[in-house]
């Protein structure tokens, strides 16, 4: 059955990859549509999560919020699949890093850094693109396929982009066994984590939310730095992505101020355009 379902998942990546792109936002458009008017894709959890963070969005006002959401979640999803087959060159162009010279100095000195970016806009370039701005190791975490045939072909087409996918259960060993090579981390910092108790809990969109603890805690395990990932549509199919620096030294912090400072930056980011954020993910399942 593995089989037989990777043959199928490669047959929609190269032919979504022999489309040219306004082809592919026509099909992102008709995604767009069956997700939202024919499945009714997770509906009730986006509608319940936008109303509960904006409770003074009258109906319109949702309606238009929650048709940006599955046009953004479309073209995730469009794009995602057309960047198995994308060029390096053309990833550059189209998910740019402004500034990637912010964290050259951390490098240079022997220092990792930590990049944090969150489900917002496109991020499946992003274990894509930082290779493509810096020379030094990029190590993005992941959680593994089921699928094992499926997973290796996502590992490959990662590799031409010198980005290394580490499995998030093994992040101690990848932090340990790379400890004296400078390299960038990468980890995605907004999903629901699984236990509360191990949560940092933080004011989030008007709501007591639990962040992972991870990200913060290798931080100060390790003292690297972090940076908060911002990834802005500059237009459709293209991407501005800048770093922020969100700590020097994590260790020297208060705890909790890590992921703190992270949920402004992502708060932020989302006031001011909600629909690009994946509100389709139930955020808030956990409760203290």
């Amino acid at each position: 059955m593995d089989l037989l379902l990777t043959g199928l998942f490669l047959f929609f990546v190269f032919l979504i990859g022999l489309l040219p792109f306004p082809l592919l936002y026509l099909l992102s458009d008709f995604g767009q549509f069956f997700l939202h008017r024919v499945m009714g894709y997770r509906e009730k959890v986006i509608r319940t999560n936008l109303k509960t963070c904006f409770p003074s969005l009258d109906e319109k006002e949702l309606n238009t919020i929650t048709g940006d959401v599955y046009k953004n979640l479309a073209d995730i999803l469009a794009e995602g699949i057309k960047g198995f087959t994308m060029l390096p060159a053309t990833v550059r162009k189209r998910h740019f890093i402004t500034n990637p010279e912010i964290i050259e100095p951390w490098l240079a000195q022997g220092r990792s850094v930590i990049a944090l970016p969150a489900h917002y806009n496109n991020f499946e370039w992003g274990s894509m693109s930082p290779g493509l701005f810096t020379k030094h190791p990029i190590i993005a975490f992941y959680k593994p396929l089921s699928n094992k045939y499926i997973n290796r072909f996502m590992k490959w087409s990662r590799v031409k982009f010198g980005t290394t996918l580490a499995s998030i259960y093994e992040t101690f060993l990848v932090f340990e066994r790379n400890a004296q090579t400078p390299s960038v981390y990468i980890m995605a910092a907004d999903q629901s984590p699984s236990n509360a108790e191990k949560s940092y809990w933080v004011e989030f969109l008007g709501r007591e939310t639990a962040f992972l603890h991870g990200p913060e805690k290798y931080a100060r395990m390790y003292n690297y730095p972090v940076v908060y990932v911002d990834v802005k549509r500059v237009k459709r199919g293209y991407y501005a992505v800048e770093a922020t620096l969100l700590a020097d030294e994590p260790a020297t912090l208060p705890e909790g101020e890590v992921t703190k400072r992270y949920a402004k930056k992502l708060e932020e980011a989302i006031l001011k355009s909600p629909g690009n954020w994946l509100w389709s993910h139930k955020r808030w399942k956990l409760a203290l």
